[in-house]
């Protein structure tokens, strides 16, 4: 049987790509610990965007810290740490109080931004109240400094409070990065700040509608991957609203005895070609599981050079405690997915890892794009099930995205301890592509502590 010169050049370009990739652990480290504050959100709860960046030959990361005698909601406070060549250290610490963390991003010229969400009250406030959106700047070489406050400037005079549910992105080549911020259930207003420095766009990206609901409402969407080059925004976002259906809002009250409960079951992406000229465009669903009542939750989202826009996510079929009244023939999966979209549509599905209920196995979760200088596609992830006899996983793993679409094999990411949840270096943010894998998250037996790894992956 002969083979096309064709198909043995991918065939070798695999086997030299599998060939150099050699993950080796250089770093696994605690950072900081911290309180549960009891306020709805942690240090990993701003996912969708990043608490870790790079700048050059300097490592940042931002946390999250309770003030012990203050009550929820505002009872945290950020704080900013840089790792050197002799460990981490905090190096700044946020004189007002906040709910959620503060995410950061970065530009390749030395700066190192933190949005931060101040309230604006003096009190408990156990319901929450107003709060002003910054965005502070710090230099990457001298971050003990005191920050320059950049006051971003929005669409008239929008009410933010304490759940701000904000992402930020940024163009670390051009120095350019964009803000989002919730307002109820209607939209997100967001603003962008240039290369030369101005609160130069901004507007509302309204949220799409439910018409399949039992009352017609807008689809809030939340814990967003937004990525932003030469203006371009792409925008990746899960469902967020109070359930919508009667009955199985009025069947998880009787389980549950709460009065509300949320929906995170269907995922939709926007983009626009330049954020500073043109509307978000329609809105398009990637995925959904809203007919069994099941769960999806966006990991992560990469722009090729090309343009084409690579999806990563979680996907449970359904809730099994409505299963027998409401779809009993439905079957449990979980999954981690991936897609490619391209002018808005979808081109490409894959899943890359599944346990199903008749074929239980290894499925992943926590995942994360890896992207090196040259354009290699990676993705992270942790690892978790049973392998063909019995044999239990719980691991961090490391796949190659190929040029023809396909995975490569999974490689075990050799931590002592491996991380559930974490952030990444990732171009997201503003740091640069890298050979060298940078994880800040919680690891399994390691309580609430928030820890450091670096992989050198060739």
């Amino acid at each position: 049987m002969k083979t096309s010169l064709a198909a043995f050049l991918v065939g070798s370009s695999i086997l030299v790509r599998a060939a150099d990739f050699a993950p080796v652990v250089e770093i696994e480290e605690d950072v900081y610990t911290y309180t549960n504050a009891n306020n709805g959100a942690g240090p990993m709860w701003c996912s969708g965007s990043t608490s870790l960046v790079r700048s050059g030959d300097h490592v940042f990361a931002s946390g999250l810290e309770t003030f012990p005698e203050a009550k929820p909601l505002n009872n945290c406070r950020w704080m900013l740490f840089h790792r050197g060549t002799t460990g981490w250290e905090r190096v700044r610490v946020d004189e007002g109080r906040t709910r959620e963390p503060s995410p950061l991003a970065a530009s390749y010229d030395g700066r190192v931004f933190l949005y931060a969400n101040p309230t604006l009250g003096s009190g408990p406030q156990p319901n929450g109240g107003p709060a002003r959106p910054d965005v502070l700047q710090f230099a990457a070489s001298d971050p003990k400094a005191a920050p320059v406050s950049l006051t971003p400037t929005w669409q008239g005079e929008p009410k933010f409070t304490e759940h701000s549910y904000r992402s930020f992105a940024a163009d670390g080549t051009a120095g350019e990065f964009i803000l989002f911020q919730n307002i109820g259930y209607t939209h997100a207003e967001w603003t962008l700040r240039d290369s030369a420095g101005k609160w130069s766009a901004r507007g509302q990206l309204k949220w799409p509608w439910g018409t399949e609901y039992d009352k017609p409402e807008p689809i809030r969407v939340c814990y967003p991957n937004v990525a932003m080059r030469k203006r371009a925004v792409h925008f990746f976002g899960v469902s967020d609203v109070i359930e919508p259906y009667q009955a199985w809002r009025e069947f998880k009250r009787e389980l549950t005895g709460q009065q509300w409960d949320y929906d995170f079951r269907r995922l939709f992406y926007t983009w626009t070609r330049d954020i500073a000229k043109e509307p978000f465009a329609e809105w398009v669903e990637i995925a959904s599981r809203d007919r069994t009542c099941g769960w999806l939750s966006p990991g992560d989202l990469w722009l090729a050079p090309n343009g084409d826009v690579h999806l990563l996510w979680s996907e449970r079929a359904i809730d099994e405690r409505l299963r027998v009244k409401f779809f009993p023939d439905a079957k449990q999966s979980h999954a981690l997915n991936y897609a490619v979209v391209r002018e808005g549509k979808v081109i490409r599905r894959r899943t890359l890892m599944e346990s199903t209920e008749d074929k239980p196995g290894i499925t992943g979760s926590a995942g994360r794009f890896q992207v090196t200088p040259d354009n290699r596609l990676f993705v992270v992830c942790y690892a978790s099930g049973s392998e063909a006899g019995g044999r239990s996983v719980a691991e961090n793993r490391i796949l190659e995205i190929l040029p023809d679409g396909s995975a490569g094999a999974p490689v075990r990411l050799p931590f002592a301890k491996p991380f559930t949840s974490y952030f990444t270096t990732t171009v997201r943010g503003g740091s640069p592509p890298s050979r060298t894998l940078e994880m800040l998250g919680t690891r399994a037996g390691t309580g609430n502590t928030i820890s450091y790894a670096r992989v050198r992956l060739f």
